[in-house]
C-alpha cells in the first residue's frame, strides 16, 4: 500500500477526524500511487492515521475513508451505505402514510463517502460522484445500493465544476435496473410534486429544504407570497395549499416554471398563468410594482469556492435589499443561501448590510438549515453548505 507522509505538525486535523488534507500537508508519498487511489495516511513520525482516496491534481490531495486498518473494498462500501440506508429509515420509516418517498440516502463526508451523493426518488435512486478515487468504485458503489434498497433503477448524473479539479467528465447514464421515466411522482407531508431526475437541478428537487418548506405553510396562510428562484414550485405548492391569498412564482426557467404548474394541478391548486413568471429575479424585483406580505428566496450557490465569496456576497445582499424593500411592513423574509463558502456569521453580516441600506427594521425569528438526511459530521463543519433566515420586517 502507498504511503502519504504529513509535514510535522500537519497531522492535528486528520487525528480530529477532519476528512480532507491539503497538498501543503503533504510531506512524501512513499510508493507509487496513481491519481485516484487508496493510500495509507503516516504522521511525521510514521505513526498510522487512516487511508484514503489519493489525488496530486487536487488542492485536496487526499479525502479520508476510515481511521482503521480496514481494507477499502466491496465489505466497506456495503458497511457504510447499508448503515446510511438504515439512519433515513430510522428517520422517515418504510410505511407511515405521511412520510416521503424521496429523500437522500448518502450525504457525501457526513456519510463517510467523501464525494458520493445518492438521492432515493420512490423506487429509483440517483446517483452522484464527484472524487476520482470514488470513481474506481463505481461497480462497488452499485452493489451495495442493490442489496441495501433493491431499487428499480440506478441512474447516475454526475456533473459539476468539481469534476475538472478531480480528472473527471460528466457523466450521465442507467447503472443499474431500469431507466427512470422523464418524470418521477414523489409525495412529500401529503403533497404531490413532479421530479425531472434526469434534467432538474441537483437530482432533480431540492430534497434538503424539505423542514423549510414547512415554514412556508406554517406562515403563508392569508398571505400575498413571492417565491424567488422558485424553480419547479415546492415553497409555491406549500404556501398555496395551506391557504395564501396569492403565491407568485419567480423563475428563469421555462421548463421549470411549466413544471411548477404541473405540480399545483397535482395537489388540485388552481394555477393562475399571471402568478407564474419566466424572468430573471434581480430584474423582476427591480421592475415590479407589487408589494409582498412574505417573500421566499432560494437562490443557486453563488459561490462555489472561496474567491468566488466576494462577489457573491454582493450578489446575496443586492437580491435580499430588493426585497426588502418589497415587503409589507410587518412581513416576512424567508431567505436562504446554498453557498458552502458563505459562513453562517457572513450571510448574517450580509442581511445586515441589506437591511441597512433598505432602511427597514429587521429581526431574526428562526434559523435552519438542511433536512436531517443530509447529515454533518461535527469533525467536518464544511459539510454545512445551507442557511436559511426567517426575518420579520418592519
Amino acid at each position: 500500500m502507498p504511503k502519504l507522509h504529513l509535514k510535522p505538525n500537519r497531522d492535528r486535523a486528520v487525528r480530529r477526524f477532519h476528512p480532507w488534507i491539503f497538498s501543503g500537508s503533504m510531506n512524501r508519498l512513499e510508493g507509487t500511487a496513481a491519481p485516484g487511489d487508496v493510500v495509507d495516511v503516516l504522521a511525521a513520525d510514521g505513526a498510522f492515521l487512516g487511508r484514503g482516496f489519493y489525488n496530486p491534481n487536487s488542492q485536496l490531495i487526499c479525502r479520508m475513508l476510515n481511521w482503521q486498518d480496514e481494507p477499502i473494498d466491496a465489505a466497506f462500501f456495503q458497511h457504510k451505505i447499508t448503515s446510511a440506508y438504515r439512519l433515513r429509515l430510522d428517520l422517515f420509516g418504510i410505511n407511515a402514510p405521511s412520510a416521503t418517498n424521496a429523500f437522500r440516502v448518502v450525504n457525501a463526508e457526513g456519510d463517510g463517502l467523501p464525494g458520493l451523493i445518492v438521492d432515493r426518488y420512490t423506487d429509483y435512486l440517483v446517483v452522484q460522484i464527484s472524487t476520482l478515487g470514488l470513481s474506481r468504485f463505481r461497480n462497488e458503489i452499485v452493489a451495495a445500493l442493490q442489496q441495501a434498497i433493491q431499487p428499480r433503477g440506478i441512474f447516475e448524473r454526475s456533473a459539476g465544476a468539481a469534476l475538472h479539479e478531480e480528472g473527471l467528465q460528466p457523466v450521465t447514464q442507467v447503472l443499474a435496473g431500469a431507466e427512470p421515466p422523464p418524470l418521477i411522482h414523489i409525495h412529500e407531508n401529503d403533497l404531490h410534486f413532479a421530479v425531472n431526475i434526469h434534467e432538474g437541478q441537483k437530482t432533480g428537487f431540492f430534497l434538503d429544504q424539505r423542514e423549510n418548506r414547512v415554514w412556508a405553510a406554517k406562515l403563508g396562510k392569508g398571505k400575498n407570497v413571492l417565491n424567488g428562484f422558485g424553480y419547479t414550485g415546492a415553497f409555491s405548492v406549500y404556501a398555496k395549499h395551506a391557504g395564501a391569498q396569492r403565491v407568485v412564482t419567480v423563475d428563469s426557467s421555462s421548463a421549470a416554471i411549466e413544471l411548477a404548474k404541473q405540480n399545483f394541478a397535482l395537489n388540485n391548486l388552481e394555477a393562475v398563468p399571471e402568478d407564474f413568471v419566466v424572468a430573471d429575479l434581480f430584474h423582476y424585483l427591480r421592475s415590479t410594482t407589487q408589494k409582498f406580505d412574505f417573500i421566499i428566496l432560494d437562490p443557486p450557490a453563488f459561490a462555489h469556492r472561496q474567491k468566488d465569496v466576494e462577489n457573491a456576497a454582493r450578489a446575496y445582499k443586492d437580491v435580499n435589499l430588493q426585497a426588502m424593500k418589497m415587503i409589507e411592513p410587518g412581513g416576512l423574509l424567508l431567505t436562504c443561501s446554498c453557498s458552502q463558502p458563505i459562513s453562517p456569521d457572513l450571510f448574517q453580516k450580509i442581511l445586515f448590510g441589506a437591511a441597512a441600506d433598505a432602511g427597514r427594521a429587521v429581526r431574526i425569528l428562526g434559523q435552519s438549515g438542511h433536512a436531517p438526511d443530509h447529515p454533518i459530521s461535527v469533525y467536518h463543519p464544511e459539510g454545512r453548505y445551507l442557511q436559511a433566515m426567517l426575518l420579520h420586517v418592519r
